[in-house]
């Protein structure tokens, strides 16, 4: 499939009428749990196609570029609140949250497992035992408060069991800035998995940040709180990936190509037919705003698309689908922290490290940490953690239920 030579169903941005924006919800209990995280994919994408044809406008001077970018941003606007009506009212804050810590876990390795590009895989990599983690602390909060299995809600397709322990996880800000891709050497895939990872983890961000404050307990609002600071860096860690060479109308035709890619693949993918003429209805929407993207480089750049995709078929498609193995894999890489551009394990880093400075700072005991707190007043309650696995962990020391490992990744020699 090359998305620029589809001919989409009309050149002229047509849009809809309430009716149409206004979509059944899923049944919270008998939809995919991969038919949810698709919805928060693509929710994520969204929101980055809509800030990011936002700041295009604000730094353009020219009117005439400015009317068109708010064209084609108020059908992405159109498209969001339609994927965003897709959750059920009935779906509660926590719910919601366990999806999108699936999805970060199998979107993530589904995606590091295809990737050429050494630095972006280590990334990918690295933040993918953090969200791992993050999925574990959830659950827990999940089940005590509410008596809910997550279990249930991942389908079984994702363990639930501790990772980089969510303690250990706050580094200094200068450790979470890696080196940029060159969208002129780097592959295709890469250059998609950037731009789709970034998009899916500021999407966590702004979801925990703007949800955390509604939230029924206040050690759940302590959790959602530092949980969001995480993904804080896990943005900032994707986001300087991104090559900032690009002009902002290389961008614009790089962010509808991805558009249409994730909804080529969503279709795809998708086993709920309703929502699977959804995904199609957009995607045949974004083959139009890839057009008027790629009229707007060459009226305004004087340049054709081809010299951006010398490569312009899709690559496989992305699939959303159990991990395991995979993530039990990298798990034997769960020492390993970051320092400046590089992402080494804890016991090479220097002892002058600002991680340490930056943990004492934060973290002056595990006492006053939520992600520690849920799960210790779990096991007090319960006797042990709650976990769903396939087998024991592949980390020894985090095979103990009757006690929360606060040290692994965050002090030497552990």
């Amino acid at each position: 499939m090359n998305p620029f030579n589809e001919l989409p169903k009309t050149t002229q941005i047509k849009y809809d009428n309430w009716n149409s924006i206004a979509v059944k919800p899923y049944d919270k209990d008998q939809t995919s749990p991969y038919t949810k995280t698709r919805v928060i994919l693509m929710n994520g994408t969204e929101f980055e196609s809509n800030w990011f044809l936002h700041q295009f406008s604000r730094h353009c001077l020219n009117n005439e570029v400015r009317r068109v970018l708010a064209e084609v941003r108020r059908q992405e606007q159109q498209q969001q609140k339609r994927i965003s009506g897709l959750k059920p009212i009935n779906e509660t804050i926590l719910e919601t949250t366990i999806g999108y810590e699936q999805v970060a876990v199998d979107l993530t390795a589904e995606m590091a497992q295809k990737e050429p590009n050494p630095i972006v895989k280590a990334q990918l990599d690295f933040a993918l035992l953090e969200d791992f983690d993050h999925l574990y602390r959830y659950a827990n909060l999940l089940d005590m408060e509410h008596g809910v299995h997550a279990e249930r809600l991942v389908g079984a397709y994702t363990e639930i069991t501790p990772g980089r322990p969510t303690i250990s996880e706050h580094r200094h800000p200068a450790d979470d800035i890696r080196y940029h891709i060159n969208s002129w050497r780097d592959e295709l895939i890469t250059r998609l998995h950037v731009g789709i990872i970034t998009a899916a983890e500021q999407q966590t961000m702004n979801y925990y940040m703007n949800v955390g404050g509604f939230y029924s307990s206040d050690l759940g609002r302590k959790l959602y709180t530092e949980i969001a600071m995480i993904e804080e860096q896990h943005v900032s860690g994707y986001g300087s990936l991104i090559d900032p060479s690009c002009t902002w109308f290389e961008s614009w035709v790089m962010h509808e190509y991805t558009e249409c890619y994730l909804y080529y693949s969503c279709y795809q993918d998708e086993s709920d037919e309703y929502i699977k003429k959804i995904w199609l209805k957009h995607f045949e929407e974004e083959l139009t705003h890839l057009k008027i993207a790629s009229e707007m480089l060459k009226k305004y750049e004087g340049r054709e698309w081809r010299e951006l995709f010398p490569v312009s078929e899709f690559p496989s498609l992305l699939r959303l689908k159990s991990n395991v193995k995979y993530v039990r894999e990298v798990m034997k890489s769960v020492r390993n922290s970051a320092f400046k551009e590089s992402i080494v394990n804890i016991n090479d880093l220097p002892d002058s490290a600002e991680f340490f400075r930056y943990q004492r700072q934060v973290n002056s005991s595990p006492s006053t940490v939520a992600s520690h707190l849920v799960i210790d007043k779990y096991i007090k309650k319960h006797g042990e953690d709650y976990r769903f696995e396939v087998d024991p962990s592949v980390e020894k020391t985090l095979r103990n239920r009757k006690v929360d490992n606060t040290d692994l990744a965050r002090k030497k020699g552990m």
